[in-house]
């Protein structure tokens, strides 16, 4: 038999036995939940199931929507293997292919502002909506402008920020984030402006992290100097979840001022934590009453993953010195998780890597969460 048969039929096996234990361990009971085995953030051919399934088919978040403030502002970046340019056109933001219709080129590279995109081999023109402009030279009796705008993906905004989905038939966004605008509407997260943001290589698997930031059961361990003191662990507090999100609260101790004024309409216990929510499957965010910062993760291979986050302020309240006090903060937090994540991440393919028992609901509840999410995203390819 072609050896690559044969492996496609090995792999295909154990996609169906990890998608059984993926449905037990989210069958536990809420009193005794169970963490995945290490193969889940291991295995080349579960990560390609993940890819093609789960991954392609919900939203991504991309950035802040005042990342594309002005007409022709946009970020070309690669999604699951699709060149996409995310950029403003009129009072719209979309998300065009970043692929030229002619031969393939890409067209756009980093981000900036733009009038239009012009292809760099055979200069190819296309306005900020996709369509072609201009195509010098092209004598073609098959030839018809009109055929050739840049293809376009799934592209909405919601609480300030932009997300984009690959798949034709994404699940409606409302439905899958009813309930976070009560844990974080009061904050106005749509009113935060952007001032620092940053991409970085992690060695873990994408799930690693979705499940690190969202539990406050490792705060007061890893983070002894930058956390504790005002998000420790005991203090932490599971919030409400939804169909594709969940949430929990870093309350602060009644020695730690709130840490700036934000929005009016925030209660004493709103300005007194920090409220932090996960938007299943790749988006992580911590919301104060005068700082918002979100991770973007996109998955690279089983054991990397690209780090896009920014730093959002509220209002006028904080300085520049406080501004970049709170930067260094943050660069510090995720260097202390990084270093957490990839040293686990190296021993996860262990035969003993087998997944142990949750922490109680406040300090694990969310990692629970995220494990039902994916059994029953899983669940629905039956």
């Amino acid at each position: 038999m072609n050896e690559q048969v044969t492996q496609g039929r090995f792999d295909a096996a154990r996609i169906r036995e990890m998608r059984q234990t993926l449905a037990e361990c989210a069958a536990a009971d809420a009193d005794a939940p169970q963490g995945l085995p290490g193969r889940f953030y291991t295995d080349p051919a579960f990560f390609d199931h993940e890819c093609d399934t789960v991954l392609r088919h919900n939203w991504h978040c991309v950035g802040r929507v005042d990342e594309f403030a002005e007409q022709g502002d946009y970020l070309a970046l690669n999604l699951f293997g699709e060149p996409i340019i995310i950029v403003r056109d009129g009072d719209a933001i979309k998300a065009l292919s970043n692929v030229c219709r002619h031969r393939g080129m890409p067209l756009a590279e980093g981000h900036g502002n733009a009038k239009r995109f012009v292809c760099r081999y055979h200069a190819w023109a296309y306005g900020t909506d996709g369509v072609l402009l201009r195509a010098p030279r092209m004598k073609n009796a098959g030839f018809d402008p009109k055929t050739c705008k840049l293809g376009e993906f799934g592209c909405v905004q919601r609480f300030g920020f932009v997300y984009v989905s690959l798949s034709p038939t994404p699940p409606d966004i409302d439905v899958e984030l009813a309930g976070l605008n009560a844990v974080i509407g009061r904050y106005e997260p749509e009113q935060y402006t952007i001032v620092h943001r940053a991409s970085e290589v992690w060695n873990c698997n994408w799930k690693a992290l979705v499940e690190n930031f969202m539990e406050g059961y490792h705060l007061s361990v890893v983070h002894p100097q930058t956390l504790h003191g005002y998000t420790p662990t005991g203090l932490s507090r599971k919030g409400p979840s939804g169909a594709g999100f969940t949430s929990y609260f870093a309350n602060y101790p009644d020695n730690i001022p709130p840490r700036g004024e934000g929005a009016a309409g925030l209660s004493k216990e709103e300005r007194q934590r920090s409220t932090l929510f996960a938007a299943f499957p790749c988006q992580v965010v911590s919301v104060a009453a005068s700082l918002l910062v979100s991770l973007s993760i996109r998955p690279l291979t089983p054991t990397s993953i690209e780090v896009r986050w920014t730093m959002s302020v509220f209002g006028n309240s904080l300085d520049g010195d406080t501004i970049d006090q709170r930067i260094a903060l943050w660069q510090d937090v995720n260097r202390e998780d990084r270093e957490k994540l990839e040293a686990m991440q190296s021993a996860l393919g262990s035969i003993h890597a087998t997944g142990g028992p949750l922490a109680e609901e406040d300090y694990e509840g969310t990692v629970r969460d995220f494990l039902l999410w994916l059994a029953a995203q899983d669940a629905g390819l039956n």
